[in-house]
């Protein structure tokens, strides 16, 4: 017998409907590409997304087509998404941050047809445009006189292609099931895989991160997407902030600690959620300057593990509270978030840090387990290692073209990669990457946890620990530091700062103080290009 209910397709056009006609004067609020502070609402980019979806239908773009944004956080992003989206088109989020080689291989692998870009990003494009032989349009995210003077060839204005088409277009009418969204790993091994979310599942986790537990957006906040649009479908903020009439402000391209204090002030935003970088970036400008946080009430910290350093610095500088975060692009992102358990909460802050540094537990709609290599499943006791593997309906089922063969097990789970403990409350732990784990003397050691002890040094600005081969031990721990301007420091302070905070056998067996650590596309450490770039290295106590 099936149920009497409406047959009412979850595609997520229906979210931008909602914010029109019951949150359509809510400000959406953008620091432009080209200098200004511009402001719209979600009214104006509903009507504005309608237009653009029929100037795509004219380019010819039917169901299926993927259409690339390589493109900042705006408000005109925003109004690209829904317009691609709308028609059952794939909205396809490209990585600025990539290798211009892997750009071009993504663009390729997805066979694009229309790239829409901000001027910021034209040089490469323009240099790369005889690689990408499916692309039949470039459309530029400004006015037309700026696209004319850009100097590329056959460029066109978004601002043209909006004023001359009408708003009446029909959106929706499709099975919720339709591919939606495209965004692809950021190829930390082997060439980047693409994640095709549907329309169901793109709605079903905008439902999920509304929770209290998690994202627990409302109409009375004011969000700073600093996450950006291309990275892992921007933590779903531009559907929730859709979905219940937040006030959105958006970046644009200025990411360094001013700017991001300067929105966070002059907007009064509420919310805002990043990657560990970016707040260190803020942290550091907050000291130099003196600077106060005077409505920021909580970050939610994902892409990396997020060091206790920052974590008490909002809190007891700033009165914000840090609320811990994991997900990948596999998992659309969420997977899990440490909101604190009642038994959690009551505890002082000191005791609670244990569980803020964890990543937490997950929302209904996805399960997570620990397995060992020969897939037991493992217990739940906070102590055991293990590979960290989720399912769920916005859990990827297979990449696209059917790149990486088989993904899931044969309870439907997929394998993140990573390794992780949970403990007997159900919080979960990253220890490590598995490809980063290091192994010494048959154990384990988890690099995360050591670098996030020494990035709270108070003269570190940054952290990573790698393994290095030892012809004993198989591998042992090496910590590189890059100090913070004007410091200097020496191996042993820091070994003495890690003293009693780790176990002894977890100990680097050197330290050393660099100029730089790289980040890749995400603003993770690239441990992949820390390898390689010590590769010829030997511990002294090798």
């Amino acid at each position: 017998m099936h149920g009497l209910m409406q047959d009412w397709p979850l595609t997520v056009d229906k979210i931008l409907d909602h914010a029109k006609r019951w949150h359509g004067s809510r400000e959406v609020v953008t620091r432009s590409v080209e200098g200004p502070i511009v402001r719209t609402t979600w009214g104006e980019i509903h009507t504005r997304a309608k237009r653009l979806s029929n100037a795509l239908l004219g380019l010819g773009i039917q169901p299926g087509d993927r259409v690339a944004t390589l493109a900042w956080n705006s408000g005109r992003h925003i109004e690209v998404w829904y317009a691609i989206m709308g028609i059952g088109a794939v909205c396809h989020t490209l990585n600025p941050r990539l290798f211009a080689d892997q750009l071009c291989y993504i663009i390729n692998h997805a066979a694009d047809r229309i790239i829409i870009t901000d001027e910021t990003f034209l040089p490469v494009l323009m240099e790369r445009r005889h690689e990408m032989p499916t692309v039949e349009h470039f459309i530029v995210l400004t006015d037309p006189d700026r696209v004319a003077k850009c100097g590329m060839e056959g460029a066109l204005s978004s601002e043209t292609l909006i004023e001359s088409h009408s708003p009446d277009c029909t959106w929706g009418g499709f099975d919720e099931q339709t591919a939606c969204g495209l965004c692809y790993t950021s190829g930390t091994t082997g060439h980047p895989k693409g994640v095709l979310y549907s329309h169901r599942s793109n709605f079903l986790h905008t439902l999920v991160t509304l929770q209290s537990d998690y994202m627990g957006l409302s109409v009375r906040d004011t969000v700073l997407a600093v996450v950006p649009m291309f990275h892992a479908n921007a933590w779903g903020l531009a559907f929730t902030g859709a979905a219940v009439g937040t006030k959105m402000v958006m970046p644009g391209a200025k990411m360094d600690g001013a700017s991001i204090h300067e929105l966070l002030e002059t907007e009064q935003v509420t919310f805002s959620a990043a990657v560990p970088t970016v707040w260190q970036m803020l942290l550091a400008h907050l000291r130099a300057t003196n600077g106060q946080l005077t409505s920021l009430k909580r970050v939610v910290i994902g892409g990396s593990a997020v060091p206790e350093a920052i974590i008490r610095a909002f809190h007891d500088d700033y009165g914000v509270e840090v609320v811990h975060a994991w997900g990948m692009t596999e998992t659309s992102p969420l997977g899990t978030m440490s909101t604190p358990t009642p038994e959690i909460a009551a505890l002082s802050f000191d005791e609670q840090i244990a569980y803020k540094l964890k990543q937490g537990r997950p929302p209904v709609g996805s399960d997570i387990r620990l397995v060992d290599d020969a897939g037991n499943v493992l217990p739940h006791d906070g102590k055991v290692f293990g590979r960290l593997q989720i399912r769920g309906g916005y859990i990827v089922r297979e990449y696209y073209k059917g790149d990486g063969g088989e993904i899931l097990d044969a309870d439907g789970y997929f394998d993140t990669g990573d390794v992780a403990t949970i403990d007997p409350t159900g919080y979960m732990q990253i220890t490590d990457r598995a490809k980063d784990v290091i192994k010494s003397g048959g154990e384990w050691i988890s690099s995360i946890e050591i670098e996030n002890i020494a990035a709270g040094h108070p003269k570190a600005l940054i952290a990573a620990v790698i393994g290095v081969a030892h012809p004993k031990w198989d591998e042992r721990p090496l910590l590189l530091v890059r100090l913070k301007d004007g410091e200097t420091a020496t191996a042993e302070e820091f070994l003495g700062f890690l003293d009693g905070k780790i176990a002894k056998w977890w100990m680097p067996d050197a330290v050393m103080f660099v100029d730089e650590i790289p980040l890749g596309a995400t603003g993770k450490i690239d441990k992949k290009l820390i390898r390689q770039q010590m590769a010829d290295y030997r511990l002294p106590t090798s």
